[in-house]
C-alpha cells in the first residue's frame, strides 16, 4: 500500500465523515420532507440526486442516512473493541464463549437475534436496538486476537514484576495490559468499522434496521429493488457507491502497519 493511496483514503474518509456530520447544513431539504408533486424526479439543479416515490430529496436522505449509519458503526466498533479489550485480556472462559459465537456466521447471528425482537419499533428504539446488536455480538473475533496477544504479554518481565509487587488484577489490566495492547486494539477497531457498516446496510436492506422515516444507508438501498428501477433512476445506485467508497477509505486509512510492544 503506497502512502499516496493511504492519504487519499484518509481524505475521502474525512469528506464522508464531514458530509454526514454536516447533514443539517449541507442537505437541500429535511430528510422527511415530502413534495408529492415532485415524486420520482430525475437529478436536477433542485434535486441533485433526484427524489424518491414520496418526493423526498435523495441527497438529503443520503447525508442524514450516512450520519445514522456511520454513527452506529463507529459506536458499535468502539463498544466491541472495548469489550474485546476487557474480555480478551481476562480469563479463558470468555475465549470459549468467543469461540462459540465466532463459530456462527456473525451476520446470520445478528439477523436471528434481530428477528426475535419486535419488528415495529420507533426510529430511536430501532437505532438503540441496531447499536446494541452490532456492539454486543461483534466482540468475539477481536477478543480471540486480544486474548492470544495478552497471553504472550503476561510472560513479559515488567508484568511479572508488577504482579510480584502486589499490583491488583484491575490495575494490571488497565494500566499495564491495555496500554501495551493499544496498537492491536486500534487495528481491531479499523477492521470492525467497515464490517459494521456492511452489517447495518444488510439489516436496513432487509427492513430490520433503522425504522422510517429516519434514513440509513441500508434503508436507502431498498430503492434498488429491481433492474427497471435502477435503469429509470440511476441515482438509486449512489448509496451503494457511497458505502463502497466509505469501506475502501476505512480499510485503506486504517491499513498502516501498527507498531506493538507485544
Amino acid at each position: 500500500m503506497t502512502a499516496f493511496w493511504r492519504w487519499t483514503a484518509r481524505v475521502v474518509a474525512v469528506i464522508c465523515l464531514l458530509g454526514s456530520l454536516g447533514a443539517d447544513w449541507l442537505a437541500p431539504a429535511p430528510f422527511d420532507y415530502q413534495d408529492r408533486e415532485s415524486a420520482m424526479e430525475a437529478p436536477s439543479a433542485r434535486f441533485p440526486l433526484g427524489t424518491d416515490e414520496l418526493g423526498r430529496d435523495r441527497l438529503s436522505r443520503l447525508l442524514h442516512g450516512s450520519r445514522v449509519s456511520f454513527g452506529l458503526a463507529l459506536g458499535a466498533a468502539f463498544a466491541s473493541t472495548l469489550l474485546a479489550a476487557a474480555l480478551g485480556a481476562a480469563e479463558r472462559v470468555f475465549v470459549v464463549l468467543a469461540e462459540l459465537i465466532v463459530a456462527i456466521p456473525s451476520l446470520f447471528l445478528i439477523l436471528v437475534v434481530r428477528s426475535l425482537l419486535p419488528l415495529e419499533t420507533g426510529p430511536l428504539v430501532s437505532i438503540a436496538t441496531t447499536f446494541a446488536l452490532l456492539g454486543l455480538l461483534g466482540w468475539a473475533g477481536p477478543a480471540r486476537v486480544v486474548w492470544a496477544a495478552a497471553r504472550k504479554l503476561r510472560q513479559r518481565g515488567f508484568l511479572l514484576q508488577a504482579r510480584a509487587n502486589g499490583c491488583t488484577p484491575t490495575r494490571l489490566l488497565w494500566c499495564q495490559l491495555v496500554p501495551n495492547l493499544a496498537p492491536l486494539l486500534r487495528a481491531q477497531f479499523w477492521i470492525a468499522l467497515p464490517a459494521f457498516i456492511v452489517a447495518e446496510a444488510n439489516l436496513g436492506l432487509l427492513g430490520l434496521g433503522v425504522a422510517e422515516p429516519l434514513p440509513s444507508l441500508g434503508g436507502l438501498l431498498r430503492e434498488m429493488d429491481s433492474a427497471g428501477r435502477i435503469a429509470e433512476q440511476p441515482a438509486t445506485l449512489v448509496p451503494a457507491l457511497w458505502i463502497a467508497l466509505s469501506l475502501w477509505s476505512c480499510q485503506m486509512a486504517g491499513g498502516r502497519k501498527e507498531s506493538s510492544h507485544v
